[in-house]
């Protein structure tokens, strides 16, 4: 079967509200005590999937899942093994399920080999209290976690709300998702408890950042289904690195990854409205709260590439060190940015929308031909880039700068066509992109970094050799990017005609 679930943590001085509220209904409580198994070299891990055996009230289950199509969404098959004690996983109960099949690709395990050998890798111990609510015309489970897991000697507390959908649409379960989140302060994640126990046995506080992925679907698809499955993509790259910034996670990677995602999916969001149909009343307020993040993160961002790169060139170069932390003051919490409420809003909004069953909100504009709207969309951009290209130094800052986020929207648009169109073709003129996209990316932030160093030089004469330094060197950038537009109206062949 497949399983829709959302799963929301919970910030310690909270718990004790969300308890009281859950239990204003007919709930069930339950200890369930799991034990999750693989591989010595996490070959079922690798691929996301799961094996467990869990004791829930006298009965034995065995479970395995693996990843869905969708964002959130997972295979799952269960087997009732008894009151047995302790039993061993055995990989044959799933045969026959896509579950299954999954099992054995992971492992490489063919059914008339030996049954490989797994190990126990984590084990939890929870508190489960649940409740069924109806909710337009659904049916979802509320069940909150309480307790730990555990890898060999160390220990991780959980606590989290998952709400499952046992009957009806995804929007149901979003919806309700969405009143727990603003009433008690909740965050969505897709970090799930065996996620965390890997994690736990390797002493892994978070996980490696989480880059892009392409869209997935058929040349056939209508024009809603090719934008659902593109934001989708967006989002998986998105949720899975805010899901680690919003508990904690500060690497400069998972936040450069993170704005990468918010920037496609802005791009989605933009580009897309209407094959999709539009994003209906929320659509503004969604793109207001991605791009709202997206700016407090890239305060992060510059602060990194100040500091970790172009302070030190200054130095080498013989420019004097600078007090930066009490020149830049603090940067905004990244992980209040990502837990404040309408970023989550957003989140559920768009992954109600990737779920939505057929038929359901408005009807996509030209639904019968996205490859037409997509070479209508990407030959507009490609003939503004080169327009914009050919007088790149003569170009107000502003409008140089327009221009390298033009490109990046012609970028992403191409790769979220690319399933549409001849695939070598595709993949020829996104790398004839990327020489202008390196020279203005370095370029602007070169810029930016300027003003920062000019403004620091009116009350601290230190900073003056750091702006006569980064003057001297705009020219020679300038005149880089101008060589890059020239090359790239010279060698790029469109894909899309």
């Amino acid at each position: 079967m497949t399983e829709f679930e959302l799963k929301l943590e919970i910030p310690p001085a909270r718990l004790a509200s969300v308890e009281a509220a859950l239990r204003r209904g007919m709930t069930r409580t339950q200890r369930l005590r799991a034990r999750y198994f693989d591989t010595a070299d996490r070959a079922l891990a690798a691929q996301g999937v799961v094996l467990r055996l869990r004791k829930e009230g006298r009965h034995w289950v065995q479970t395995a899942k693996a990843p869905g199509s969708r964002p959130l969404e997972r295979l799952e098959h269960n087997v009732v093994l008894g009151s047995q004690t302790a039993p061993l996983p055995d990989l044959s109960r799933h045969d026959g399920t896509p579950v299954g099949e999954r099992l054995r690709q992971a492992l490489q395990h063919q059914p008339d080999a030996g049954a490989p050998d797994l190990t126990l890798v984590y084990a939890t111990d929870m508190v489960r209290l649940t409740r069924l609510v109806r909710v337009r015309g659904a049916l979802v489970e509320l069940a909150l976690d309480q307790g730990h897991i555990a890898a060999g000697e160390r220990t991780l507390p959980v606590r989290e709300l998952e709400l499952e959908l046992k009957q009806g649409q995804a929007a149901s379960a979003v919806a309700l998702a969405s009143g727990w989140c603003v009433r008690h302060g909740l965050w969505l994640s897709s970090v799930s408890k065996s996620l965390k126990g890997q994690r736990l046995a390797l002493g892994q506080d978070f996980g490696a950042a989480v880059g892009a992925e392409a869209p997935r679907f058929p040349r056939h698809a209508s024009g809603h289904e090719v934008a659902a499955a593109v934001v989708a993509a967006c989002l998986n790259q998105v949720l899975a690195n805010a899901s680690d910034v919003a508990g904690g996670c500060s690497a400069e990677e998972n936040i450069h990854q993170l704005r990468v995602g918010l920037r496609r999916l802005r791009t989605a969001l933009q580009e897309l409205e209407a094959l999709a149909g539009g994003w209906g009343d929320q659509g503004d307020a969604w793109k207001a709260s991605l791009a709202n993040v997206f700016r407090a993160l890239g305060q992060h961002r510059d602060r990194d590439y100040l500091l970790g790169k172009l302070q030190g060139q200054i130095e080498v170069a013989g420019g004097p060190p600078l007090d930066w932390q009490e020149t830049l003051g603090a940067l905004p919490s990244a992980a209040e940015s990502v837990r404040s409420p309408a970023f989550q809003q957003a989140l559920l909004g768009l992954i109600g929308f990737v779920h939505a069953a057929p038929g359901e909100g408005a009807s996509a504009v030209d639904d019968t031909s996205p490859k037409k709207f997509l070479r209508k969309r990407l030959a507009k951009l490609h003939k503004q880039v080169l327009a914009q290209g050919q007088q790149f130094t003569a170009l107000p800052e502003a409008e140089q700068h327009a221009l390298r986020k033009r490109l990046k929207r012609l970028r992403y648009l191409a790769e979220f066509a690319q399933p549409l169109f001849a695939k070598r073709k595709a993949a020829a003129y996104l790398t004839a992109l990327k020489p202008l996209q390196d020279a203005l990316g370095i370029y602007h932030d070169e810029v930016a970094a300027l003003q920062v160093w000019q403004g620091l030089s009116g009350h601290d004469p230190r900073a003056l050799f750091g702006a006569g330094w980064l003057s001297a060197r705009r020219e020679v950038h300038v005149q880089a990017c101008q060589q890059a537009c020239d090359l790239l109206a010279r060698q790029a062949r469109t894909f899309w005609d």
